[in-house]
């Protein structure tokens, strides 16, 4: 769970993440990647370490969504790992994509998809624009075969690690990318469509956001067009 001053919300989303999972009676661990915060985040995430054993707390200086994603990834320990927002959880999303990626043939990557047939995007309509915009340019530039990339994903953790290590984009962009790669090499992507409540207004105005994508989308086409193909 990537935190960049969550001190309103931290709290109350570990705590229901941790008694549910506690509930399914399997082991884990939930990863709370303090990034750059300038309030009590990184105090409360350490008061939640404390008091619940399953929780382990990562800090990084600087404030970056996608490198907290990139470094929760590679520092988690299960067989299967599952990014969630502290804004933005699912239980019954984990429990399911948990239960469906693994090994080859299997998916590599789950995606709980917005945009699905059958999900139900509550959020405002501008964000909504923004998301088919965003999934309309990576199917043009990418190609992608799943209809979303941001949010809520499990991963197999030994088949993602390479490449989570090989995406060079962070910010906004790092788990694109590292759907992107696993496409790129083969693996089964797929999706599960889910419900979008927002629990607060979004952090980044989408004027500042939409070009900065725009932008970073471009990139990330260059930057591929220069590798090698995968094996």
């Amino acid at each position: 769970m990537p935190s960049h001053n969550e001190e309103a919300l931290l709290a109350t989303s570990v705590d229901e993440v941790c008694r549910g999972l506690r509930a399914g009676h399997e082991p884990f661990e939930v990863l709370v990647v303090e990034n750059g915060s300038t309030d009590r985040t990184l105090a409360i995430a350490h008061e939640l370490e404390a008091a619940n054993k399953e929780v382990r707390v990562l800090s990084r200086r600087d404030a970056d969504y996608g490198a907290a994603l990139r470094l929760g990834l590679l520092e988690a320990h299960g067989e299967a790992v599952v990014n969630f927002d502290v804004d933005y959880y699912d239980l019954g999303f984990l429990a399911t994509a948990v239960g469906t990626v693994g090994p080859a043939p299997a998916p590599a990557i789950v995606v709980g998809s917005k945009r699905a047939p059958g999900a139900d995007d509550r959020r405002s309509w501008p964000r909504r624009v923004v998301t088919w915009g965003f999934t309309t340019l990576l199917r043009l530039l990418f190609g992608i075969g799943v209809s979303d990339t941001h949010g809520m994903k499990a991963m197999a953790r030994t088949r993602v690690e390479e490449l989570a290590r090989r995406c060079r984009f962070d910010a906004d962009l790092f788990d694109t990318e590292l759907v992107i790669r696993a496409e790129r090499a083969g693996m089964a992507v797929t999706e599960i469509p889910v419900t979008v409540t927002e629990r607060r207004p979004s952090r980044t105005p989408i004027l500042r956001r939409v070009p900065r994508s725009l932008w970073g989308l471009v990139r990330l086409r260059v930057a591929l067009s220069r590798e090698p193909a995968p094996e």
